[in-house]
């Protein structure tokens, strides 16, 4: 009996392993947004982009940039440049983002102007030359300024995804929580929707195109969606290049002024 027993035992450890084997540990939220975060980027990045703001009546507005971005390690600092139209021609942005998790700097030139003005925390609410992108969506939120939860996984236009709902710890944060799409086998994120401070959805952020490049995964065309006034931001980006060697001079204030 004591040999049978044994022999049983032996036969269920095995199972137990097996059946563990067989199984993948489901990470949690806060794993999923860290590896979103970190998703490979290269030295440097360079592409034209193309802005589309569609108001309600459906009338569109177009604008051309010029966008670099180059990665530090600690921080990676983003610039971009208004090339047309006549209006918005000159101005610029400069964003730096820190991977020890502080604020982003961020600063504007505008020709009329003359002078960069740096952004202020307050300020970052406030939308980015008439789209539907405020100044902290342009830059790179830090997973550790939120609570993430995964609350389900589904698919999504055919990719299989987890999904995440994450509260920001600053309760003065200007919105109540973030919904996002990523996918698991690229770590892209692929949907994300923002709630306002009542916690109604304010705003839809999707990833329309998406491919890789010089073996970076890069999103390509982005529409941002703000349904409670029905206005809309297209994003196109085309001309992407990576590791080019941008000069450390590309991403300061004289350059801001100096322009493309």
């Amino acid at each position: 009996m004591k040999k049978l027993n044994v022999i049983i035992s032996a036969a269920l450890l095995a199972l137990a392993i097996s059946t563990t084997n067989g199984l993948k540990a489901q990470p949690n939220g806060q794993k999923i947004m860290e590896d979103a975060y970190h998703l490979p980027k290269g030295e440097d990045m360079q592409g034209e982009l193309t802005m589309t703001l569609v108001n309600r009546q459906g009338e569109q507005r177009v604008r051309n940039l010029r966008q670099y971005s180059k990665d530090y390690g600690d921080v990676e600092k983003k610039i971009m440049f208004f090339l047309s139209p006549a209006d918005v021609r000159g101005t610029s942005f400069m964003s730096w983002s820190y991977t020890d998790g502080r604020d982003d700097d961020q600063w504007i030139y505008l020709p009329a102007l003359r002078r960069v003005r740096r952004i202020s925390s307050d300020g970052k609410g406030d939308y980015f030359m008439g789209s539907d992108f405020t100044y902290d969506d342009l830059g790179d939120r830090h997973p550790d300024e939120d609570n993430h939860r995964l609350v389900r996984e589904e698919n999504l236009n055919g990719k299989a995804c987890y999904v995440v709902e994450s509260t920001p710890k600053d309760t003065d944060y200007m919105y109540s929580k973030t919904i996002t799409w990523v996918m698991k086998d690229s770590n892209l994120g692929l949907k994300r929707e923002f709630y306002d401070d009542r916690g109604r959805l304010l705003k839809i952020l999707q990833i329309k195109q998406f491919e890789k490049i010089d073996g970076y995964w890069t999103i390509l065309e982005t529409e941002m969606k703000n349904v409670q006034n029905n206005h809309t931001t297209h994003m196109k980006f085309s001309n992407v290049q990576y590791n080019q060697g941008i000069p450390d001079r590309k991403f300061t204030e004289r350059s801001m002024t100096l322009g493309e």
